[in-house]
This record gives structure tokens, sequence and C-alpha cells, in this order.
């Protein structure tokens, strides 16, 4: 599940995307009107953590924007603003939420997690992939009762592979779901991730194995096929 998260105080915008990426969601922070919208249009979104004083513009305008562009991505608006007149106006503009500063980060989290779950979109809770369970929203993969021990980032990729069982995903794609925009990747990060990953299914018998395909990527394939 991917956040993007418009912002325009730096210090408070890496705390915001620390505490989201401790939740095991990938974030996009921007600080500007004008490159919000960009990555709006360019990159598919669970939810949108928006401010409103932005130093290009409204984050009204970016909300509203967005909507007319038919972007159905769930939002909520934090902001110092904290009339009623204020909070209206982000509802009246799209927003689904509204949550004012100072907050508390679990919070937040929680508050998105309610947003997804509400929202129209489609969310995939649990994928199975041959013997092993993995529950997205405990950031937890089990083979039968046993939870296996993965990072962050192997999770990640994990999720990435099944979510696209029998399909290749290149380096890039897996990359895309570890890391955000403003994130640095190398193919070798992505190769050990992926090393140490396979490694760790390869112990657990019945696991899928991650198959690869030169010049191309990897894929989730059953056991048998490896």
């Amino acid at each position: 599940m991917r956040i993007l998260v418009i912002e325009d105080n730096a210090e408070l915008g890496m705390a915001i995307s620390r505490g989201l990426r401790a939740s095991g969601l990938t974030v996009d922070l921007f600080g500007t009107a004008e490159e919000a919208a960009e990555a709006w249009q360019l990159a598919s979104y669970s939810a949108v953590v928006l401010d409103l004083m932005l130093p290009d513009g409204s984050g009204l305008d970016v909300l509203q924007s967005a909507r007319r562009d038919g972007l159905s991505t769930p939002v909520l608006i934090l902001t110092a603003l904290d009339g009623v007149a204020d909070r209206i106006a982000g509802l009246d503009a799209g927003a689904d939420d509204y949550l004012t500063k100072p907050f508390h980060s679990d919070e937040l989290a929680a508050r998105i997690r309610a947003l997804m779950r509400r929202s129209k979109l489609p969310i995939v809770r649990e994928i199975e992939a041959g013997g092993l369970s993995i529950d997205l929203e405990a950031r937890i993969a089990r083979n039968g009762q046993d939870a296996l021990s993965l990072s962050r980032s192997e999770f990640l990729a994990l999720e990435c592979l099944a979510r696209n069982q029998g399909r290749t995903c290149s380096k890039e794609t897996i990359a895309n779901a570890i890391y955000g925009f403003e994130e640095d990747w190398s193919e070798g990060a992505i190769e050990l991730h992926v090393h140490r990953l396979r490694r760790k299914l390869a112990v657990q018998p019945g696991m899928p194995r991650i198959k690869s395909l030169r010049g191309l990527g990897y894929m989730l394939v059953p056991d048998r096929e490896d």
C-alpha cells in the first residue's frame, strides 16, 4: 500500500513518512502543490495525506483538481487550520477526513487504515501463495501457524511478487513497492533483498520459490516449478 504525503515542512514530512513506513507502508513525500499534482497523476495511491498551506498554492486546489480528474483516492487533510469553516471547506472540496496539528502519529496511521477500509477502492487483505499465507494488514507471512521473520523490505518484495504470481516482476517494479520516489535504490539492493527472501522461503517446506529470469526480473512460482 502506497501513501502520498504532501507536506511543505520538511522536518514534519520526514517524521510522518518514518511513522507510516514503520507501519509497513510505502510513502512518497512531496512539499509543493506542483510536485504533488504530478505524482498523484503518475502513481496509484491507497491514500493521500494533504497539507493545505503549500508554498506554491493551496492544498484545496490540488484536491479539487484531482477530484475533477476523476481520482477517487481517499484523502486526509492534515493542517494547523482548525476552524469549523476550514474543516467544512476541506470536506466539501473532496476530503474524506480532517486531522489538525499537533497530532499523534499512531492516530494518523489509524485514520489512514480506516480510510482505506471504507474506500470504494478494492483492498486485498490476504494473499495465498502455495503454502504461504500473506496477511497484508498485519504485515505477516505465515507457513501454517509459523510466521516468517522478514524485514520490511523483504515483506514488501514478497507482497509485490505474490500480487503478481505467475508474472515477471522487474527490479524496478519491486523497487517501486519498497521505496518512495525520493529514496535512492540500486539493482544490487534489490538483488540482496530478493536473495535474502529466497533463502528464507527455501528453508520452509512447501513454500513458493523465487525464479530468476535473466534480464527480466523475478517470478514467484510453486515449489515444483523452480
